[in-house]
């Protein structure tokens, strides 16, 4: 009979990172990843994608890291054994968009479920991602608490796009159309045209972002010990406050939140 020999943990001089778009999108890999990089002499790889699909390619152990904005999944992960840990990292917040002449009328709402109904009484367009990303989960959450069955109305005013937040964005400001967004993705869009933030500040709108070294007892490929490096990179003061300072146009996309002992 064989002797079993366990596959022992990889170490490695690069790891790759299976992200939320929003935080690619944003610039915020291309302020970090240098500076851990120069520190540490770990290359860091980044696969963004949707929050649903960069759990499934984790669970499928094709990456070190997961960084994305799902906590009910997150800590599904964690509690399947695909992640050691789960920890608090940053967070923003979700904003509506829409066209500034606004004809639903939502402009300067504060309840999100209110803004929504207003969009679904009034028949005007709205653009999901409709791609189980984060923002997709938090939208449908959203629509559930507005009591509005936005998937009956799908093809009518309701249009899934089934892409990233960026394209989304796009195809919403093509069809003169509502949607949610990360505020980070926002404020880095270049084509805002004649759009902008309708409704924003409601407590259901915060948008927390969670890290996770993939677990090698799970996936024994996992290169473990670089991956627990940029995690706890992460979450130290020095990358706290590299997420703290990043900026564009003036405006912090990301307030740093890691809590000792993660959660």
């Amino acid at each position: 009979m064989a002797l079993m020999v366990p596959i022992p943990v990889q170490a490695a001089d690069s790891i790759l990172v299976q992200s939320t778009t929003s935080t690619a999108n944003s610039g915020l890999y291309d302020h970090l990843l240098p500076a851990f990089s120069e520190a540490t002499g770990i290359k860091v790889r980044v696969v963004a994608v949707g929050t649903g699909q960069a759990i499934r390619n984790a669970r499928n152990c094709d990456g070190d890291v997961l960084l994305v904005h799902a906590k009910s999944a997150e800590l599904a992960f964690v509690r399947d054994g695909y992640g050691t840990s789960r920890s608090d990292l940053m967070y923003n917040d979700f904003v509506i968009v829409g066209p500034l002449a606004d004809p639903a009328g939502i402009k300067g709402q504060s309840n999100a479920s209110t803004a929504l109904r207003a969009i679904a009484q009034s028949g005007e367009l709205f653009a999901s991602r409709g791609d189980d990303s984060g923002t997709h989960k938090k939208e449908s959450a959203l629509w559930q608490d507005a009591g509005v069955d936005a998937i009956a109305a799908s093809g009518a005013w309701y249009r899934e796009t089934g892409s990233g937040m960026g394209a989304t964005l796009n195809a919403a400001i093509g069809m003169g159309a509502y949607t949610l967004t990360d505020r980070a993705t926002w404020i880095s869009f270049g084509g805002k045209a004649d759009y902008g933030i309708l409704a924003e500040g409601d407590a259901a709108l915060f948008n927390q972002y969670g890290v996770i070294p993939v677990n090698p007892a799970k996936c024994p490929t996992v290169h473990a010990e670089a991956a627990q490096t940029f995690v706890d990179w992460l979450l130290s003061p020095t990358g706290q406050t590299a997420i703290s300072t990043y900026e564009v146009d003036g405006q912090q996309l990301f307030f740093a939140n890691a809590k000792a002992g993660g959660s």
